[in-house]
């Protein structure tokens, strides 16, 4: 197979990744009504974890291939909490973060029923516990605002010559804001941070 044929069959089904990013994962926005009104859900990942043991965050991981971002979701929830996919309205995606690190992150929004609240069991080799906060406290409290800089450490024998720039290259840097909320003793920073606060800014349009 080659010329057009060759691009039809590599593009045709193809579901967009970040380029030369190996994984991408996805995770479940889970909203609850209560009669306080909308809650968020969240879980803290249990102690014994390698990578950000005791952080907040959402349930969802890896997403496998030919996997849908919904699909990953809910597949990881129900690992996670024991909630079945039954049990959740998908209600549409946020918007993605490309992390620092090189992955895509993909943000489902869902709603839990009631039964499926009820149902919750946390997976204790992936998560120590699970609470939920109230939407208001979002929408009627702003994070807290922190920044840092990331910088390119560019190595001494960067080959300035070959691209064009005998005389060197100003690589740029960027700044990365950092909202933490903090909430019965949780803070609630990062990536699940930032997607809150989307979430934050949609339950304030209602």
């Amino acid at each position: 197979m080659s010329g057009a044929a060759a691009f039809r069959a590599r593009f045709g089904a193809h579901i967009p990744q970040l380029l030369g990013s190996p994984h991408s994962y996805a995770v479940l926005c889970p909203l609850v009504e209560g009669p306080d009104g909308l809650r968020l859900l969240f879980e803290v990942r249990a102690a014994t974890l390698q990578r950000q043991p005791g952080e907040v965050c959402f349930p969802g991981g890896r997403m496998e291939p030919g996997e849908t971002a919904e699909a990953c979701a809910l597949r990881e929830t129900e690992e996670e909490l024991s909630i079945s996919p039954k049990e959740i309205e998908l209600l549409g995606r946020a918007d993605f973060i490309c992390s620092p690190q090189g992955f895509l992150l993909q943000p489902v929004v869902g709603l839990v029923s009631a039964r499926g609240l009820a149902s919750l069991r946390p997976s204790p080799d992936e998560v120590a516990e699970a609470f939920t906060v109230p939407m208001d406290f979002f929408t009627q409290n702003p994070p807290a605002m922190h920044y840092y800089n990331l910088k390119p450490d560019v190595p001494p024998d960067f080959p300035y010559d070959q691209i064009g720039f005998p005389q060197g290259y100003i690589f740029r840097g960027s700044r990365v804001e950092e909202p933490i909320w903090n909430w019965g003793g949780h803070a609630i920073w990062g990536m699940t941070a930032r997607i809150t606060r989307q979430l934050a800014e949609t339950g304030k349009k209602d």
